[in-house]
């Protein structure tokens, strides 16, 4: 044998150039998964003789006419490093460094695309970041009118190091680094996510069709054409902000934009902070927001602070005409740019700002006092009331997501490209962080999550593998709450509900949540729960993983006791004088009152002066239920729920392709 590899040509991995051609998901580094029939693939040379060599294992199959091949090794136990070698004909291709152990897809939308440069801490845990054992691979992000083969670009494992580390998924390192203390295995890591998606762009576009979500859209006809109906849609897009604002602007003009000089009173108004997505169209573009505020005398003669919230994804920003800051691709990144003596006026001062997205949301977004302009003593809102103009519409977002457009356009784009391409690559397990973009029809998520996760189980063809997800943090949202409505706690109960589905798990965040910012950096705790589920449910540890769950209820006259599970050790109240919060009640008029709250015996008493029959109780129930502190001894907080079956606010919320 050895004289035979001597004469060998051996390729680069995933050199298109070549005979011989693996998918770009292999290469040096990589994780195969343990007890599992290693399954290879590829493509050559029509019917050539294609050999691969794994340990002590060695098969040979045939390319058919189309150059396609397949074979499975048989399973193997966790280990490494290994050599993978794959022959064709004269040529050779060799991965080194591959390990056995458990591979799991990391998928979502922006707070599992979080990188760990980001995360709480982050300097020290790049710094101490040493796992050779664990494996990243980031999936580029892409998009298909039709599912592929492969992957658009070619990609690297990486190893878990101060070097590579702050690049990864924040929520699936410290994932993998709680798995590893306990199991001593390598971990592979399959990080496919993107900022700002809907779960129905993940969905395949079989699952959609057999569901009754969609009839009555254009989707769920067998015979469409998507490519031609997302033309369509970027023809319509473009027209209507031409005749909207009568043609989109020269060059020339655009440059006066920032002037103060400009007249913008022809130009729209949109309300700020907000994406343009929820008031002008969805689309990928550059737009100009403007305002104009007027300063006394004696509010001119200092510095001062202009405060944008943040901005998706990039800015230029301009106060009478001078360019103040500016950040390029960081959607997450707070704007606070300081304004130097000397650039603001007696009278009306413009503030001007040039907004570029090139994929999911786009514009300011934040609460309404983080918009505001700071002189000495003095704070002025900036939030309400701006002028806008497009000043264009991309066509296609960028040149590295198949030229398609806004992931969110139609179902199936990022499943085809992002999912689809490793469906044959086996796996243990998904974790999934995903549900802010799809808030706003909550109700409709409890059809929508079970779909996903049936139809990932059936392509990958691997059985109820584990599923395990992330419910939505605390966060200010829209400050709805149980009286306003609250799509955010809609949502989470969705989530709740798809743990019916079998072998999955819920990770709950409601204390670890910003109130101000979507993405909390506190990504480690979110990891280390995913994990205290998968060591209990997949690899049969005794540990703890879930807090309190509402067990029973039991109303007596005007108090109502709360009876909770997973509370073997205790409950656990945190707040330093004991008061027990986030619980409501309700009487036959819905209207929810603060309850006042004792434990007795790991139950929960709970009563309200201003509800005399109570009939209805909800605990967490808001967008920001930062203030519920129910957890047992083991530091896992409580499970939100409600008793009442009221309709909700987005129940009648249907997803709709216009």
């Amino acid at each position: 044998m050895r004289y035979i590899l001597f004469f060998l040509v051996f390729v680069c991995v995933n050199d298109s150039s070549a005979g011989i051609r693996l998918p770009k998901l292999f290469g040096n580094g990589m994780v195969l998964q343990r007890d599992e029939p290693i399954k290879i693939w590829g493509w050559a040379n029509p019917n050539e003789k294609v050999t691969v060599s794994f340990k002590f294992q060695q098969k040979t199959v045939k390319a058919a006419i189309n150059g396609t091949w397949q074979l499975f090794l048989a399973k193997e136990p966790a280990g490494g490093p290994y050599q993978l070698i794959i022959r064709g004909g004269k040529e050779g291709i060799s991965i080194d460094d591959v390990l056995l152990g458990d591979v799991w897809v990391c998928s979502g939308q922006s707070n599992m695309e979080f990188a760990v440069s980001s995360s709480l801490n982050a300097k020290e845990e790049i710094e101490n970041a040493s796992f050779p054992l664990i494996r990243h691979i980031e999936i580029p992000k892409a998009m298909a009118y039709h599912p592929k083969d492969d992957l658009d670009r070619t990609v690297q494992w990486k190893q878990a190091n101060s070097e590579n580390v702050g690049r990864f998924t924040a929520v699936g390192y410290f994932y993998a680094k709680a798995l590893q203390e306990k199991l001593n295995i390598p971990i592979g890591l399959i990080h496919t996510s993107w900022g700002g998606t809907d779960i129905e762009t993940w969905i395949s576009r079989s699952a959609l069709e057999t569901s009754n979500l969609f009839t009555a859209d254009n989707m769920a006809r067998k015979n469409v054409d998507l490519e031609q109906l997302i033309k369509q849609r970027k023809i319509d897009i473009i027209g209507s902000m031409q005749k909207k604002q009568d043609g989109f602007p020269k060059d020339a003009l655009v440059k006066t934009f920032q002037n103060t000089a400009f007249d913008d009173s022809k130009w729209p108004l949109i309300k700020l902070p907000g994406l343009w997505e929820q008031s002008i169209e969805n689309f990928d573009g550059v737009v100009w927001f403007r305002k104009t505020i007027t300063l006394a005398a004696d509010q001119v003669v200092g510095a001062g602070l202009l405060e944008l919230a943040r901005i998706d994804d990039s800015d230029e920003t301009y106060v009478n005409g001078v360019k103040v800051g500016g950040l390029k691709n960081k959607y997450n990144d707070k704007r606070a740019y300081p304004i130097s003596a000397g650039i603001l006026k007696q009278g009306e001062n413009v503030i001007a700002i040039r907004v570029e997205d090139t994929g999911g949301g786009g514009g300011l977004y934040g609460t309404p006092d983080e918009i505001k302009f700071t002189i000495g003593d003095d704070l002025i809102s900036l939030a309400g009331n701006w002028k806008y103009q497009v000043e264009s519409v991309f066509e296609n977002s960028s040149s590295n997501t198949g030229n398609i457009g806004n992931p969110n356009d139609y179902p199936t784009l990022l499943f085809n490209a992002m999912i689809y391409p490793l469906t044959q690559f086996a796996i243990k397990g998904v974790i999934w962080y995903q549900g802010e973009n799809n808030a706003n029809r909550a109700y409709q998520y409890r059809t929508t999550f079970p779909l996903l996760i049936n139809d990932w189980r059936t392509h990958w063809n691997l059985g109820i593998f584990p599923f395990y997800y992330v419910q939505l943090a605390s966060w200010r949202g829209a400050n709805g709450n149980s009286n306003a409505g609250s799509s955010w706690a809609e949502l989470r109960e969705a989530q709740s509900l798809t743990q019916s589905i079998a072998n999955t798990g819920m990770a709950i965040t409601i204390d670890i949540g910003e109130t101000n910012d979507i993405h909390p950096k506190n990504k480690q705790d979110v990891g280390k729960r995913l994990a205290a589920i998968a060591l209990n449910k997949t690899y049969g540890k005794k540990n703890v993983f879930s807090g309190p769950v509402l067990d029973n209820y039991t109303i007596k006259a005007d108090s109502v006791i709360i009876a909770y599970k997973n509370v073997e050790n205790g409950l656990l109240i945190k707040d330093k004088y004991g008061y027990v919060k986030g619980f409501e009640l309700a009487g036959p008029d819905k209207k929810f009152h603060y309850a006042m709250a004792n434990v007795t015996h790991n139950k929960i008493i709970l009563s309200s002066k201003k509800v005399k029959k109570p009939i209805a109780v909800r605990y967490a129930w808001a967008d920001n239920p930062n203030d519920a502190n129910v957890f047992n001894n083991e530091g896992f907080p409580a499970v939100p729920f409600r008793t009442d079956d009221w309709e909700v606010t987005t129940r009648h919320v249907k997803y709709s392709i216009n």
